[in-house]
Protein backbone atom coordinates (compact mmCIF):
# COMPACT_ATOMS: atom_id res chain seq x y z
CA UNK A 1 0.00 0.00 0.00
CA UNK A 2 1.13 3.19 -0.95
CA UNK A 3 2.36 5.70 1.90
CA UNK A 4 0.97 8.59 1.30
CA UNK A 5 -2.75 6.96 1.41
CA UNK A 6 -1.03 4.79 4.99
CA UNK A 7 -0.73 8.44 6.71
CA UNK A 8 -3.92 9.58 5.50
CA UNK A 9 -6.00 6.50 7.03
CA UNK A 10 -3.72 6.98 10.43
CA UNK A 11 -4.36 10.87 10.40
CA UNK A 12 -8.01 9.67 9.84
CA UNK A 13 -8.30 7.60 12.72
CA UNK A 14 -6.83 10.87 14.90
CA UNK A 15 -9.53 12.97 13.73
CA UNK A 16 -11.93 10.20 14.77
CA UNK A 17 -10.38 9.56 17.93
CA UNK A 18 -9.98 13.40 18.84
CA UNK A 19 -13.86 13.38 18.19
CA UNK A 20 -14.58 11.13 21.19
CA UNK A 21 -14.69 7.74 19.11
CA UNK A 22 -12.49 4.66 20.37
CA UNK A 23 -9.79 4.39 17.42
CA UNK A 24 -6.38 2.99 18.41
CA UNK A 25 -3.68 1.43 16.49
CA UNK A 26 -5.04 -2.01 16.06
CA UNK A 27 -8.32 -0.71 14.68
CA UNK A 28 -6.31 1.06 12.28
CA UNK A 29 -4.30 -1.98 11.51
CA UNK A 30 -6.90 -3.52 10.79
CA UNK A 31 -8.06 -1.00 8.47
CA UNK A 32 -4.68 -1.10 6.14
CA UNK A 33 -5.44 -4.79 5.93
CA UNK A 34 -8.59 -4.56 4.70
CA UNK A 35 -8.03 -1.99 2.15
CA UNK A 36 -5.29 -4.11 1.27
CA UNK A 37 -7.70 -6.47 -0.31
CA UNK A 38 -9.90 -3.96 -2.10
CA UNK A 39 -10.28 -1.85 -5.26
CA UNK A 40 -9.09 1.46 -3.23
CA UNK A 41 -10.70 2.96 -6.33
CA UNK A 42 -14.02 1.97 -5.59
CA UNK A 43 -15.55 4.50 -2.80
CA UNK A 44 -18.14 2.27 -1.64
CA UNK A 45 -15.60 -0.66 -0.34
CA UNK A 46 -13.55 2.30 0.94
CA UNK A 47 -16.29 3.20 3.18
CA UNK A 48 -17.58 0.04 4.30
CA UNK A 49 -14.00 -1.25 5.03
CA UNK A 50 -13.20 1.28 7.19
CA UNK A 51 -16.41 1.74 8.89
CA UNK A 52 -16.38 -2.02 10.32
CA UNK A 53 -12.96 -1.88 11.08
CA UNK A 54 -13.10 1.74 13.03
CA UNK A 55 -16.88 2.11 14.06
CA UNK A 56 -17.60 -0.24 17.72
CA UNK A 57 -20.79 1.39 18.89
CA UNK A 58 -23.91 2.21 17.17
CA UNK A 59 -23.72 5.79 18.52
CA UNK A 60 -20.79 6.76 16.36
CA UNK A 61 -22.14 5.68 12.95
CA UNK A 62 -23.59 8.97 12.16
CA UNK A 63 -19.97 10.81 13.74
CA UNK A 64 -18.26 8.46 11.11
CA UNK A 65 -20.38 9.51 8.36
CA UNK A 66 -19.69 13.24 8.58
CA UNK A 67 -16.11 12.77 9.23
CA UNK A 68 -15.86 10.53 5.69
CA UNK A 69 -17.85 12.59 3.67
CA UNK A 70 -15.37 15.76 4.92
CA UNK A 71 -12.23 13.94 4.96
CA UNK A 72 -12.61 11.25 2.04
CA UNK A 73 -15.08 13.48 0.10
CA UNK A 74 -13.65 17.01 1.06
CA UNK A 75 -18.24 17.37 1.55
CA UNK A 76 -19.42 20.37 2.95
CA UNK A 77 -20.30 19.37 6.71
CA UNK A 78 -20.50 20.86 10.29
CA UNK A 79 -17.71 20.70 12.45
CA UNK A 80 -17.09 17.44 14.10
CA UNK A 81 -18.17 17.74 18.23
CA UNK A 82 -16.95 15.99 21.00
CA UNK A 83 -19.74 14.19 23.18
CA UNK A 84 -18.53 16.40 25.93
CA UNK A 85 -19.55 19.25 24.11
CA UNK A 86 -23.07 17.85 24.41
CA UNK A 87 -23.25 18.23 27.85
CA UNK A 88 -21.99 21.35 27.57
CA UNK A 89 -24.50 22.85 25.83
CA UNK A 90 -27.23 20.81 27.74
CA UNK A 91 -25.73 22.67 31.04
CA UNK A 92 -26.17 26.04 29.23
CA UNK A 93 -29.81 25.61 28.95
CA UNK A 94 -29.97 24.51 32.69
CA UNK A 95 -28.40 27.74 33.13
CA UNK A 96 -30.45 30.29 30.70
CA UNK A 97 -33.74 28.40 32.14
CA UNK A 98 -32.54 29.13 35.38
CA UNK A 99 -31.94 32.75 34.75
CA UNK A 100 -35.40 32.72 32.75
CA UNK A 101 -37.00 31.90 36.58
CA UNK A 102 -35.29 34.45 38.09
CA UNK A 103 -35.90 36.98 36.11
CA UNK A 104 -39.70 36.11 36.04
CA UNK A 105 -39.54 35.96 40.16
CA UNK A 106 -37.25 38.80 39.96
CA UNK A 107 -34.87 37.14 42.16
CA UNK A 108 -31.04 37.25 41.62
CA UNK A 109 -28.98 34.77 43.03
CA UNK A 110 -25.24 35.86 44.14
CA UNK A 111 -23.13 33.42 41.99
CA UNK A 112 -24.75 35.27 38.61
CA UNK A 113 -24.33 39.01 40.56
CA UNK A 114 -20.69 37.89 41.23
CA UNK A 115 -19.85 35.66 37.95
CA UNK A 116 -17.79 32.23 38.61
CA UNK A 117 -17.41 31.46 41.54
CA UNK A 118 -13.43 31.21 42.63
CA UNK A 119 -13.59 27.18 41.91
CA UNK A 120 -14.91 27.67 38.45
CA UNK A 121 -12.08 29.96 37.63
CA UNK A 122 -9.93 27.87 39.23
CA UNK A 123 -10.92 25.01 37.14
CA UNK A 124 -9.77 26.92 33.85
CA UNK A 125 -6.69 28.51 35.05
CA UNK A 126 -3.68 26.94 33.57
CA UNK A 127 -1.55 24.80 35.83
CA UNK A 128 1.58 27.35 35.12
CA UNK A 129 -0.39 30.73 36.11
CA UNK A 130 -1.24 29.45 39.69
CA UNK A 131 0.29 30.92 42.71
CA UNK A 132 1.13 29.07 46.28
CA UNK A 133 -2.66 29.74 47.46
CA UNK A 134 -4.37 28.50 44.23
CA UNK A 135 -2.15 25.12 43.93
CA UNK A 136 -3.21 24.19 47.46
CA UNK A 137 -6.96 24.77 46.55
CA UNK A 138 -6.53 23.07 43.36
CA UNK A 139 -4.61 19.98 45.27
CA UNK A 140 -7.73 18.93 47.10
CA UNK A 141 -9.75 19.20 44.16
CA UNK A 142 -7.65 16.68 42.42
CA UNK A 143 -8.32 14.33 44.99
CA UNK A 144 -11.83 13.67 44.59
CA UNK A 145 -11.15 13.26 40.73
CA UNK A 146 -8.69 11.36 40.96
CA UNK A 147 -11.29 8.37 42.83
CA UNK A 148 -11.88 7.58 38.90
CA UNK A 149 -10.32 4.76 38.45
CA UNK A 150 -10.54 2.31 35.34
CA UNK A 151 -11.78 -1.03 36.56
CA UNK A 152 -11.87 -4.60 35.11
CA UNK A 153 -14.29 -7.65 36.05
CA UNK A 154 -12.80 -9.99 38.79
CA UNK A 155 -11.13 -12.95 37.97
CA UNK A 156 -9.03 -14.88 40.57
CA UNK A 157 -9.82 -14.46 44.27
CA UNK A 158 -9.54 -17.61 46.69
CA UNK A 159 -13.19 -17.89 47.15
CA UNK A 160 -15.36 -17.79 44.61
CA UNK A 161 -18.35 -15.88 46.28
CA UNK A 162 -16.33 -12.91 47.01
CA UNK A 163 -15.94 -12.21 43.07
CA UNK A 164 -20.09 -12.22 43.19
CA UNK A 165 -22.64 -10.01 44.38
CA UNK A 166 -26.18 -9.37 44.36
CA UNK A 167 -27.53 -7.92 41.56
CA UNK A 168 -30.78 -7.96 40.03
CA UNK A 169 -29.12 -8.34 36.05
CA UNK A 170 -26.56 -10.99 37.53
CA UNK A 171 -26.45 -14.18 34.99
CA UNK A 172 -25.65 -16.48 38.25
CA UNK A 173 -28.34 -17.80 40.71
CA UNK A 174 -27.81 -17.20 44.19
CA UNK A 175 -28.49 -20.34 45.60
CA UNK A 176 -28.00 -19.07 49.75
CA UNK A 177 -30.23 -16.08 49.33
CA UNK A 178 -32.95 -18.14 47.24
CA UNK A 179 -33.03 -20.96 49.98
CA UNK A 180 -33.10 -18.76 52.88
CA UNK A 181 -35.85 -16.86 50.99
CA UNK A 182 -38.04 -19.81 50.82
CA UNK A 183 -38.36 -20.97 53.90
CA UNK A 184 -40.63 -18.23 54.40
CA UNK A 185 -43.15 -19.72 51.26
CA UNK A 186 -42.52 -23.57 52.83
CA UNK A 187 -40.28 -24.12 50.61
CA UNK A 188 -41.18 -22.52 47.18
CA UNK A 189 -38.51 -20.33 45.44
CA UNK A 190 -41.04 -18.13 44.53
CA UNK A 191 -38.46 -14.94 44.11
CA UNK A 192 -35.02 -15.55 42.56
CA UNK A 193 -32.40 -13.73 43.81
CA UNK A 194 -29.15 -13.52 41.24
CA UNK A 195 -25.21 -12.61 41.30
CA UNK A 196 -22.69 -10.80 39.01
CA UNK A 197 -19.07 -10.54 39.02
CA UNK A 198 -17.70 -7.80 40.55
CA UNK A 199 -15.46 -4.81 38.78
CA UNK A 200 -12.22 -4.02 40.93
CA UNK A 201 -9.64 -1.50 39.71
CA UNK A 202 -7.45 -1.92 37.06
CA UNK A 203 -3.63 -1.67 37.23
CA UNK A 204 -2.82 1.87 36.43
CA UNK A 205 0.95 2.69 35.28
CA UNK A 206 1.75 6.78 35.18
CA UNK A 207 5.16 7.62 33.32
CA UNK A 208 5.41 11.66 33.79
CA UNK A 209 8.09 13.94 32.17
CA UNK A 210 9.64 16.03 34.70
CA UNK A 211 12.50 17.87 32.11
CA UNK A 212 13.25 21.42 31.94
CA UNK A 213 10.34 21.63 28.58
CA UNK A 214 7.86 20.62 31.19
CA UNK A 215 8.81 22.87 34.59
CA UNK A 216 5.98 25.21 34.14
CA UNK A 217 3.24 22.10 34.93
CA UNK A 218 5.36 19.50 36.92
CA UNK A 219 4.53 20.84 40.15
CA UNK A 220 0.75 20.43 39.74
CA UNK A 221 0.89 17.04 38.20
CA UNK A 222 2.98 15.38 40.32
CA UNK A 223 0.50 16.58 42.70
CA UNK A 224 -1.88 14.71 40.84
CA UNK A 225 -0.14 11.65 40.45
CA UNK A 226 0.24 11.70 44.71
CA UNK A 227 -3.77 11.88 44.49
CA UNK A 228 -3.65 9.09 42.06
CA UNK A 229 -1.61 6.94 44.14
CA UNK A 230 -3.54 7.67 47.24
CA UNK A 231 -6.87 6.84 45.76
CA UNK A 232 -6.23 2.95 46.17
CA UNK A 233 -3.92 -0.20 45.18
CA UNK A 234 -2.63 -0.69 41.82
CA UNK A 235 -1.44 2.53 40.74
CA UNK A 236 2.36 2.71 40.18
CA UNK A 237 4.14 5.84 39.30
CA UNK A 238 7.44 6.90 37.27
CA UNK A 239 8.88 9.81 36.53
CA UNK A 240 11.57 11.00 33.68
CA UNK A 241 13.98 13.28 32.30
CA UNK A 242 16.88 12.24 30.99
CA UNK A 243 16.09 8.54 32.87
CA UNK A 244 13.42 6.73 34.90
CA UNK A 245 12.67 6.98 38.28
CA UNK A 246 10.16 4.87 40.40
CA UNK A 247 8.09 7.33 42.83
CA UNK A 248 5.49 4.86 43.71
CA UNK A 249 7.22 5.00 47.17
CA UNK A 250 7.66 8.23 47.90
CA UNK A 251 4.03 9.43 46.46
CA UNK A 252 2.81 7.39 49.14
CA UNK A 253 2.58 9.62 52.15
CA UNK A 254 -0.38 11.28 52.97
CA UNK A 255 0.54 15.38 52.60
CA UNK A 256 0.96 16.48 49.54
CA UNK A 257 3.52 18.68 50.05
CA UNK A 258 6.10 16.54 51.80
CA UNK A 259 5.22 13.90 48.82
CA UNK A 260 6.31 16.32 45.93
CA UNK A 261 9.65 17.39 48.32
CA UNK A 262 10.11 13.30 48.51
CA UNK A 263 9.74 13.18 44.74
CA UNK A 264 11.76 15.70 43.67
CA UNK A 265 14.69 14.85 46.58
CA UNK A 266 14.90 11.14 44.55
CA UNK A 267 14.84 12.82 40.87
CA UNK A 268 18.18 13.79 40.15
CA UNK A 269 17.09 15.14 36.77
CA UNK A 270 14.21 17.29 37.58
CA UNK A 271 14.19 19.44 35.19
CA UNK A 272 17.42 18.54 33.27
CA UNK A 273 17.41 16.83 29.38
CA UNK A 274 14.22 14.78 27.95
CA UNK A 275 15.16 11.45 26.39
CA UNK A 276 11.82 10.19 26.16
CA UNK A 277 12.53 7.22 24.37
CA UNK A 278 15.53 6.10 26.55
CA UNK A 279 13.05 6.51 29.43
CA UNK A 280 10.39 4.15 27.81
CA UNK A 281 13.34 1.79 26.83
CA UNK A 282 13.94 1.71 30.42
CA UNK A 283 10.85 0.82 31.62
CA UNK A 284 9.81 -1.65 28.95
CA UNK A 285 12.92 -3.57 29.86
CA UNK A 286 12.67 -3.23 33.43
CA UNK A 287 9.27 -3.24 34.00
CA UNK A 288 7.74 -4.57 31.32
CA UNK A 289 9.27 -7.68 31.15
CA UNK A 290 7.57 -7.90 35.48
CA UNK A 291 4.42 -8.18 33.53
CA UNK A 292 3.35 -4.43 35.40
CA UNK A 293 2.29 -3.14 32.05
CA UNK A 294 -0.05 -6.41 30.75
CA UNK A 295 -3.57 -5.57 31.35
CA UNK A 296 -3.05 -1.93 32.44
CA UNK A 297 -3.96 1.62 31.90
CA UNK A 298 -0.87 3.19 31.00
CA UNK A 299 -0.74 7.25 31.60
CA UNK A 300 1.92 8.96 29.80
CA UNK A 301 2.23 12.99 30.39
CA UNK A 302 4.67 14.43 28.48
CA UNK A 303 4.82 17.45 25.83
CA UNK A 304 6.64 15.26 23.61
CA UNK A 305 9.52 16.96 23.33
CA UNK A 306 12.97 14.50 22.57
CA UNK A 307 16.09 15.67 22.19
CA UNK A 308 17.42 12.40 20.29
CA UNK A 309 16.50 10.31 17.95
CA UNK A 310 12.65 10.43 17.65
CA UNK A 311 12.72 6.37 15.86
CA UNK A 312 13.07 4.85 19.70
CA UNK A 313 10.25 6.91 21.21
CA UNK A 314 7.89 4.72 18.17
CA UNK A 315 9.47 1.32 18.60
CA UNK A 316 8.83 1.98 22.52
CA UNK A 317 5.98 2.98 22.04
CA UNK A 318 4.90 0.28 20.00
CA UNK A 319 6.42 -2.52 22.81
CA UNK A 320 3.88 -0.31 25.74
CA UNK A 321 0.76 -0.51 23.46
CA UNK A 322 1.39 -4.01 22.48
CA UNK A 323 1.16 -5.15 26.51
CA UNK A 324 -1.07 -2.31 27.56
CA UNK A 325 -4.87 -2.53 28.04
CA UNK A 326 -4.67 1.01 26.79
CA UNK A 327 -2.55 3.74 26.09
CA UNK A 328 -3.37 7.89 26.95
CA UNK A 329 -1.19 10.61 26.42
CA UNK A 330 -1.14 13.98 28.32
CA UNK A 331 0.39 17.00 26.95
CA UNK A 332 0.03 20.05 28.59
CA UNK A 333 0.26 21.78 25.54
CA UNK A 334 -2.62 20.40 23.43
CA UNK A 335 -4.49 22.92 25.76
CA UNK A 336 -3.47 25.80 23.90
CA UNK A 337 -5.78 26.91 20.94
CA UNK A 338 -3.00 27.14 18.40
CA UNK A 339 -1.34 23.88 19.53
CA UNK A 340 -0.12 21.15 16.46
CA UNK A 341 2.12 17.81 17.37
CA UNK A 342 5.19 18.89 15.60
CA UNK A 343 7.64 17.55 17.94
CA UNK A 344 9.49 14.54 16.83
CA UNK A 345 8.49 12.46 19.91
CA UNK A 346 4.92 13.62 19.64
CA UNK A 347 4.49 12.48 15.92
CA UNK A 348 6.35 9.26 16.51
CA UNK A 349 4.47 8.11 19.72
CA UNK A 350 0.46 9.44 18.42
CA UNK A 351 0.04 6.10 15.90
CA UNK A 352 -0.21 3.97 19.67
CA UNK A 353 -1.94 6.32 21.46
CA UNK A 354 -5.93 5.75 22.17
CA UNK A 355 -6.40 8.69 23.44
CA UNK A 356 -4.43 12.06 23.06
CA UNK A 357 -6.04 14.72 25.81
CA UNK A 358 -4.75 18.11 27.76
CA UNK A 359 -3.31 18.62 30.99
CA UNK A 360 -2.84 21.86 31.58
CA UNK A 361 -5.75 22.69 33.99
CA UNK A 362 -8.55 20.84 35.96
CA UNK A 363 -11.01 21.02 33.34
CA UNK A 364 -8.68 18.79 31.06
CA UNK A 365 -7.88 16.55 34.19
CA UNK A 366 -11.40 16.14 34.49
CA UNK A 367 -12.14 14.90 31.39
CA UNK A 368 -9.19 12.86 31.91
CA UNK A 369 -10.66 11.68 34.59
CA UNK A 370 -13.92 10.80 32.71
CA UNK A 371 -12.09 8.89 30.15
CA UNK A 372 -9.76 6.52 32.84
CA UNK A 373 -13.22 5.51 34.16
CA UNK A 374 -14.70 4.95 31.19
CA UNK A 375 -12.25 3.01 30.16
CA UNK A 376 -13.94 -1.08 29.97
CA UNK A 377 -11.84 -2.59 27.18
CA UNK A 378 -8.66 -2.18 25.04
CA UNK A 379 -10.02 0.71 22.96
CA UNK A 380 -7.93 -0.95 19.95
CA UNK A 381 -9.51 -3.91 20.17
Amino acid sequence: MAEALVRHVVTFGRVLREAGMEVGPGRLADALAGLDLIDITRQEDVYWVLRQSLVSRQEDLELFDRAFRAWFLRAPTAPLARRDELQVVRLERKAGERKGREAATGEEGEEAALGWSPDELLRHKDFAELDREELEQVTKLMAEMARRRPTRRSRRLRRRSRRLRRHHRGRELDMRRLMRASLATGGDAVERAFRQRVHVPRKLVVICDVSGSMEAYSRALVLFLHALVRSGRGVETFAFGTRLTRLTSELRGRDPEQALQAAARRVVDWSGGTRIGASLKAFNDEWGRRALTRGAVVLIVSDGWEREDATLVGREMARLARQAYAVIWVNPLKGHPDYQPLAGGMRAALPYVDRFLAGHNLVSLEELAEVLSGIERRHAA
